[in-house]
């Protein structure tokens, strides 16, 4: 950043200064309400950045998944979210590692498209969900909500705060072969007039998944509190630690120049005696205060630190040197295997959001205004690793190598500020039409150091990144929207002596553009929603001598979903259809293709059914079904085919003079399909991973 903006550092003494600003604030009238976020009814989406505007009537799609569902889904971590909205996808998923998500066709930045309760945090990490309300997914170009993100769209994690009333609930769950995991969630008000409210989230797990030497252990403690200091004044903290030990399972490639049959999903190729689990411990901690200062219009507050320190340890399997294919293994099912570790990683995020909501009438017509600034920092700091060839691994999972945890490459430190101005605007110019308007300037300022201390690219930058879109409610619930949006990637030259003179030059920021023509409706037993799509992104080529914008992967996609409820049956589900190709490039074999790892089609459909002749018992029945899928960038004749799997659950509430009881049991690939769930082209490699196999989850609920 420009030296004339003053970098920060969210201390303990800046989060002692918020939370001065909040007990100096004056009392006013009206108390403050807190959101409850589902996964049915009408939501308010906070990471669409639209304030209250519920999601029926938002110029964008999204979706949510509530507690509830996440429950009864059996929902432990990111990548499981893939098993509900169609348009999202997995990205290089697997255990014992962090997780990817793709939306409409595009992977998400680990390190920029992701936010807690609407504030940015790296992802490069396990993140628990057992103190998270819900995960709010937005789809689509997000230039009006984030700075610097992939074009896909934004994850943003709910996290759980105090209740009005007490609760008090115990879980319990097995699930195959051996994983055991118990959890408690309780909140309580007290004080004069319930002014204080406290919630505490625990949960410890013993990791034994149905792939083998993948034993591991998780733990978490959170603790989130409020304080109601006046009818007006809202002031919240929270914090979370959490660790997560587990090895990680790498994936299965090509055969030489063959894609092989799915193979036994529990093989587990980081197996050697010398192997280490990946280590994530985290804590997250913030605050925020909200001042209503009359009917229309408030202050928010709202601060956030996150401190990572990683462990990445893996016998690594990559390429075929016998046969000169780096990215496949060799024909006879043989791979060179590497020692890699890269331990005591640190990376740290702050970040700090004032934003004034309010609404204004001016000649009769109704503005809802947001604007704010929001200052971030980000810093990663990393220690030399190890990346040593140790000889030949098989896809048996057989073969047993020497260990060399010599340290000899280096790592890159990252050092980032970014400053980010947003308005806001929604015009309602009648009481059925309105005009979505917003600009947010994003200045950014990026440096680099190896471990050698070797200087690498340093910048600054400046973004805007405009967005509108109209919207018409043509009957009572139904509303039809166009909008144009941009998202910005901000890459770096690689600073290698291979790249010539412009060696270590930042590239120009990457600006991809999405049109979107929607149509959302609202009926008595359900919600529907139709959504075409059309995004222009970017490519960023790296030649080994170049680095270089080399045209474009186009998206064009229709998304459809819908809900319905009668009686005692719930269903749901959408598909998404999706072309995808690249576009544009001076490297002729690239035109045309369908990125890899991108499902053409995809179809997801839940249906439950409570019954009348049980009291309390709910089945439910899950389809997920995704096309073919390609694997190399050059050569789309090489894919793995399409698969389709089936889930089935059921939940009784039972009742008893302890409080409820909530049974669930419930069977993952209820047919044991084998199949290659993914294809990620990863480091310059093609991976394949199996569907998980069938796997059996019972647990117990018991809210007091």
């Amino acid at each position: 950043m420009a030296s004339s903006i003053a970098r920060f550092s969210l201390s303990p003494v800046a989060m002692a200064a918020v939370l001065a600003f909040a007990t100096a604030a004056q009392a006013q009238t009206t108390t403050l309400q807190p959101v409850t976020i589902t996964g049915r009814g009408d939501p308010v989406i906070d990471v669409g950045g639209w304030g209250d505007v519920p999601l029926s009537k938002s110029p964008f799609q999204a979706s949510v998944l509530s507690r509830e569902q996440m429950r009864d889904l059996g929902v432990q971590r990111l990548a499981d979210v893939t098993r509900v909205d169609p348009a999202v996808s997995d990205a290089y998923n697997t255990e014992g590692y962090w997780d990817y998500l793709t939306i409409r066709g595009f992977v998400l930045d680990n390190r920029y498209n992701y936010r807690r309760d609407g504030l940015p945090i790296n992802a490069e990490t396990s993140i628990p969900l057992a103190n998270k309300d819900s995960v709010e997914i937005f789809k689509g170009t997000s230039g009006l909500q984030a700075g610097t993100a992939a074009p896909g769209g934004l994850a943003n994690f709910v996290v759980k705060r105090p209740t009005n009333d007490a609760l008090r609930t115990v879980s319990l769950e097995w699930r195959q072969a051996g994983t055991v995991r118990g959890a408690v969630d309780i909140s309580q008000r007290f004080g004069e007039s319930n002014a204080f409210g406290v919630r505490v989230n625990a949960a410890l797990e013993h990791l034994d998944p149905r792939v083998n030497e993948a034993k591991g252990n998780a733990q978490l403690l959170s603790v989130a509190g409020d304080w109601r200091i006046a009818p007006d004044s809202l002031l919240e903290a929270e914090i979370e630690t959490s660790h997560r030990s587990q090895p990680s399972v790498p994936g299965f490639s090509l055969l030489g120049g063959s894609v092989p049959a799915p193979v036994d999903p529990r093989i587990n190729l980081n197996n050697q005696p010398w192997s280490l689990p990946v280590v994530f411990d985290g804590t997250t901690a913030s605050v925020r205060f909200t001042q209503r200062l009359n009917a229309d219009w408030r202050v928010v507050a709202h601060a956030a630190t996150q401190r990572l320190t990683t462990d990445d340890r893996i016998a690594f399997p990559y390429g075929c040197g016998a046969e000169g294919n780096f990215d496949r293994y060799c024909s006879d099912g043989t791979f060179d295997l590497y020692d890699y570790r890269s331990e005591n990683e640190k990376r740290t995020t702050d970040a700090l959001q004032v934003a004034l909501n309010g609404k204004l009438d001016t000649g009769g017509i109704a503005h809802t205004l947001s604007a704010g600034v929001l200052r971030s920092q980000f810093k990663a700091r990393f220690q030399q690793q190890a990346f040593n060839y140790v000889g030949s691994g098989n896809v048996q999972g057989t073969a047993v190598t020497p260990a060399d945890p010599s340290l000899t490459a280096d790592s890159t430190n990252r050092d980032e500020t970014s400053t980010e101005l947003f308005v806001r605007d929604a015009i309602k110019l009648n009481p059925m039409t309105t005009v979505w308007l917003g600009l947010r300037h994003t200045h950014l300022s990026r440096s680099s150091v190896d471990t050698s201390g070797n200087s690498g690219p340093s910048y600054s930058q400046g973004i805007n990144t405009p967005g509108i879109a109209l919207s018409h409610e043509y009957a009572g619930g139904q509303v039809a929207y166009a909008s144009w949006g941009q998202a910005v990637e901000s890459l770096v030259t690689p600073g290698l002596p291979a790249y010539g003179t412009q060696a270590g030059q930042p590239l120009k920021a990457l600006k991809s553009r999405q049109i979107e023509i929607g149509f959302k409706g609202r009926f008595d037993e359900g919600t529907w929603n139709l959504a075409w799509f059309d995004i222009d992104k970017p490519e960023a080529t790296d030649t080994g001598t170049a680095y270089f914008v080399d045209g474009s992967r186009r998206h064009r996609g229709i998304e459809a979903n819908a809900a319905w409820q009668h009686d005692r049956w719930i269903v749901q589900g959408g598909a998404q259809f999706l072309h995808a190709r690249r576009e544009g490039s001076q490297d002729a074999t690239v035109n045309g293709q369908r990125p890899t790892n991108v499902p053409a089609a995809t179809l997801k459909l839940q249906a439950r059914h409570d019954l009348q002749a049980v009291r309390g018992l709910s089945l439910q029945g899950d389809f997920v079904a995704e096309s073919d899928r390609t694997l190399l960038p050059t050569d789309g004749s090489l894919r793995i085919p399409g698969w389709a799997r089936i889930d089935a659950s059921l939940r009784y509430a039972q009742p008893t003079s302890a409080g409820l009881i909530n049974w669930r049991v419930g069977i993952d690939n209820l047919l044991d399909r084998r199949a290659w769930r993914e294809s990620p082209y990863q480091f310059g490699h093609v991976y394949l991973f199996p569907l998980a196999a069938r796997t059996i989850r019972v647990g117990l609920e018991l809210a007091l």
